[in-house]
């Protein structure tokens, strides 16, 4: 008999922090402020001091934070704005909906982020800004980027939705550019029970500006400096964050440990996550590349096991990016990695037996198709 292994289980995580998580929401039923309620603050404030940056703005989900830091940066439309085709749709649909134009760099064929050597070449007097994305739970290398944005008097995005409390060298994702993005979806690392997301930075001037943007451009109720949006997180999701949070470092700290377990169950010649140098590795997936992708998958299902394609289609051949008047820069690597990725369960509650029935499963499977 097959056992079920789901690719998360939020379910378990909730049974587990059921104790904290319903007088949590409990207190914002008895506050009656559901929206900008206390907990919302409180959130800043502990996102502040974990990460170790002088701002976090909440807003409603991972697309707006995108959105609102371009809106901040200056993006205009016309601008360009070069990011990672292989990625979710979020990271290019945000610079096309503002009217500015996304331009494609390749991935590196090792880690599957953004490859910096791919990104100057990319760069006209119509570029404004630069978007990496910390793909998987692991950071773009940015001293490149922070080189070429320098040289080039450009604006740094960290798209850090996947990677919430990642580091390199030292420097927390998302604190290095001139703004982060976060996603709270409630697959991420640090997730909410329904659409959020936020903002960091270390600069006062565009942290005021993120959160006119994200509040109807309101500085005084009924008054407005800016043309803005409604992207306030509601208090509920900031209330359960604040349970969440502090378990974070030993949630992130269990991945590693089930990324190894992988690693040594998991048959050597199959091309599981490489960490670039200098970064510390937060597992958001665990992604390997594998030929006969989609029959893999099929076979894991039939024993139960989930797994998810991250991401089937890049970026520069979606349908609706396609239609747009983008630069046909070559990305031949992604286009490749995106026939063989498959994210294998990924969470804190895996027991290292389930970890190695996974691997069995996916030896089994390779052995019978090398």
């Amino acid at each position: 008999m097959s056992r079920k292994i789901p690719l998360i289980d939020l379910k378990k995580e909730f049974e587990v922090l059921r104790s904290e998580l319903i007088p949590a929401i409990d207190a914002v039923f008895s506050s009656g402020q559901y929206i900008l309620g206390s907990q919302v603050d409180e959130l800043n404030g502990k996102v502040q001091s974990l990460l170790g940056v002088q701002h976090h703005i909440a807003c409603g989900n991972g697309t707006d934070a995108l959105i609102i830091a371009l809106k901040a940066l200056g993006v205009q439309p016309g601008d360009e704005v070069i990011t990672t085709p292989f990625t979710f749709v979020a990271t290019a649909e945000t610079i096309a909906f503002i009217g500015a134009i996304p331009v494609f760099s390749d991935i590196n064929p090792q880690t599957c982020l953004m490859d910096t050597e791919t990104i100057e070449s990319r760069v006209t007097r119509k570029t404004k800004a630069i978007i990496p994305v910390h793909l998987f739970g692991q950071m773009v290398p940015m001293e490149p980027i922070m080189a070429i944005a320098k040289k080039y008097e450009l604006k740094v995005i960290e798209d850090t939705a996947q990677a919430f409390g990642a580091t390199q060298n030292g420097r927390v994702a998302g604190t290095i550019g001139d703004i982060g993005t976060i996603s709270y979806f409630p697959t991420k690392n640090l997730g909410a029970y329904g659409d959020a997301g936020g903002m960091i930075t270390n600069n006062e001037s565009l942290a005021k500006t993120c959160s006119l943007l994200a509040n109807h451009g309101q500085t005084h109720k009924y008054e407005h400096h800016l043309i803005g949006l409604n992207s306030r997180m509601d208090t509920f999701q900031a209330a359960i964050l604040n349970v969440k949070i502090k378990y974070l470092t030993k949630w992130n700290a269990q991945r590693a440990e089930n990324a190894e377990l992988y690693k040594k169950y998991l048959d050597p010649d199959i091309e599981t996550p490489v960490t670039a140098p200098g970064n510390n590795h937060i597992y958001h997936q665990y992604t390997i590349k594998i030929d006969h992708r989609d029959e893999l998958q099929s076979f894991l299902k039939e024993k139960g096991i989930g797994t998810a394609v991250h991401y089937p289609i890049p970026l520069n051949e979606q349908p609706a990016i396609v239609t747009l008047n983008i630069p046909k820069f070559p990305t031949p690597v992604a286009s490749q990695t995106a026939k063989r990725v498959l994210s294998l369960p990924m969470n804190p509650y895996l027991l290292e037996n389930d970890i190695r029935y996974v691997a069995e499963q996916i030896n089994t499977f390779v052995k019978h198709h090398s």
